[in-house]
């Protein structure tokens, strides 16, 4: 195996097309080195994107966020801007392992290791967050609900890896939030999740909304119809129970020793309420 320490994005993109598959990209490694470790993958080569311009940083960018592929989920919980602005976004992040694996572990490899459990993708989802990706053709960016491909595959290309995760610019009278379900009260994963982002007006109806649902299918999803419900409303009891059942009703889970089909349904329609309620009341908060 070999080992690179890319100084630009053009020298990792060349040496990941060259290998055809079978180069891996080390930004935190948290998953990388545990897959390796157990032999779950045998890479050709690892490229450590670490030193890359902009990767270890969060930066404002038009109103909005830039987060670097190498900033780990303990940065963006330390930094109160981007905490004011994408509460959810950032408890998600904070949610990855123990305190020590969040020094390390980061939003982007947590995206692009294709968990269907994974924490960061819901919420990123929710907040319409695009990836900005390097590779051979150039740079484009693509919705990260576009990312996911199923458990453990994504739809990046060969030799292609992603610089940074961008968010949009977040008017007042707007938040998010973010809810899991686990067996333990830490260093789990999610039996269900859901990730809840808000926009109202001065009279606290909901003008905007986007619902994400992760752990009930082979990968993370919008939930359309569950947003749609919100929209219009001032979340009244009836609306709420309503997105509840558009929840459970939308999901595909697995039936496994961590949680039967029917008790995922139930818990992911309870955790998207919670999480609208939450979203709203920070986003009321908001001026």
């Amino acid at each position: 195996m070999q080992y690179l320490r890319a100084s630009d994005a053009a020298e990792a993109v060349r040496h990941l097309a060259d290998a055809g598959g079978k180069g891996y990209v080390l930004a935190g490694g948290t998953d990388l080195l545990v897959q390796m470790k157990s032999r779950r993958i045998d890479p050709g080569l690892v490229v450590d994107i670490k030193a890359l311009p902009g990767t270890m940083e969060i930066v404002r960018d038009g109103g909005g966020y830039r987060i670097g592929a190498g900033v780990p989920g303990a940065a963006l919980g330390e930094d109160a801007d981007f905490v004011a602005d994408w509460p959810g976004v950032a408890e998600a992040a904070q949610l990855i392992g123990s305190t020590q694996i969040q020094g390390r572990a980061t939003m982007v490899g947590n995206l692009c290791n294709a968990s269907p459990a994974a924490d960061t993708v819901p919420a990123l989802m929710a907040a319409d967050a695009v990836a900005l990706i390097e590779g051979p053709d150039g740079q484009r960016k693509v919705k990260v609900a576009d990312i996911p491909a199923g458990p453990g595959k994504t739809t990046l290309k060969v030799g292609e890896f992603v610089l940074a995760v961008l968010l949009p610019e977040r008017p007042a009278l707007a938040s998010d939030a973010y809810l899991r379900f686990i067996p333990r009260t830490e260093m789990d994963i999610a039996v269900a999740s859901a990730a809840v982002s808000l926009t109202l007006d001065e009279d606290g109806t909901v003008t905007a909304a986007r619902v994400a649902l992760g752990a009930v299918a082979a990968m993370a999803y919008l939930d359309a119809k569950a947003a749609e419900r919100l929209v219009g409303t001032k979340l009244e009891d009836d609306v709420l129970a309503d997105v509840a059942q558009i929840c459970a009703a939308s999901c595909s889970p697995i039936d496994d020793k961590r949680g039967t089909v029917a008790y995922r349904r139930e818990v992911v329609g309870v955790l998207a309420k919670r999480a609208a309620r939450l979203a709203y009341a920070r986003a009321k908060e908001r001026t």
